[in-house]
This record gives structure tokens, C-alpha cells and sequence, in this order.
């Protein structure tokens, strides 16, 4: 059974930085397309960035664009969201999913097979 734990959030003010981690259990997370996703207060859940299977392909939310660096450590079985320049809108519970049925990075949650349990990032102004 495939299971996902993120951790690594926490409260951080503006300007800060945190690193969420997303460790897989029960399969290789090479055979997964990574991505990360947030439940913001008062909209849908959007996504944020992902990765591909062979690390060759990435996508990123405009509004992340620059500031955040996802990535993966096949030997750890994990993922990675590096978040600087944290702002309060950046505020809500952040989530990794895996996806089995694609090659590339995708922004699609409806192609995402698997969530974790989500961290809590808050963002002080």
C-alpha cells in the first residue's frame, strides 16, 4: 500500500523561507509523476508545482514562479517544495500527490492517483 506523509510546515513570516517534505512509502517514487498542491482559505484546491518521473520536466503556478523549487531524491523516496520569499497569500494546508499515469510534470489534480495528509503553512505579514 502506497502512502504519503508531508511534513516541514509551519508558521514563518513574510519574507521567510520553509521546505516542505513529502516522503513515499510502499513503491519507488520513480515511477510517479510528483506534485504539490494548497488548499488556500476561501478558494479550490490549486496547484502549486510539480515534477516528472525522469526530473526533465517541470511546472510551476505563475504565482510561485521563482520563489518555489520542487524536487525529488529517488535514493530518499521523497519529494521536496523549497518556498522562499513566503507572502501571506501563500497561507493555507499544502499537499503532495502522486501520479502513476503520466510521464511529465502536470497540473491536473484529476490526474493524481494519491494524497497525503496535507501540512498547515502560515504566513505572518
Amino acid at each position: 500500500q502506497v502512502q504519503l506523509a508531508e511534513s516541514g510546515g509551519g508558521l514563518v513570516q513574510a519574507g521567510g523561507s520553509l521546505r516542505l517534505s513529502c516522503s513515499v512509502s510502499g513503491r519507488s517514487v520513480r515511477l510517479y509523476v510528483l506534485g504539490w498542491f494548497r488548499d488556500v482559505p476561501g478558494k479550490e484546491r490549486e496547484f502549486v508545482a510539480s515534477i516528472g518521473r525522469g526530473s526533465t520536466t517541470y511546472d510551476y503556478a505563475d504565482s510561485v514562479k521563482g520563489r518555489f523549487t520542487i524536487a525529488r531524491d529517488n535514493a530518499k523516496n521523497s519529494a521536496y517544495l523549497q518556498m522562499n520569499s513566503l507572502r501571506p497569500e501563500d497561507t493555507g494546508v499544502y499537499y503532495c500527490a502522486i501520479d502513476s499515469g503520466s510521464y511529465y510534470a502536470t497540473r491536473s489534480g484529476r490526474d493524481y492517483d494519491l494524497w497525503g495528509q496535507g501540512t498547515q503553512v502560515t504566513v505572518s505579514s
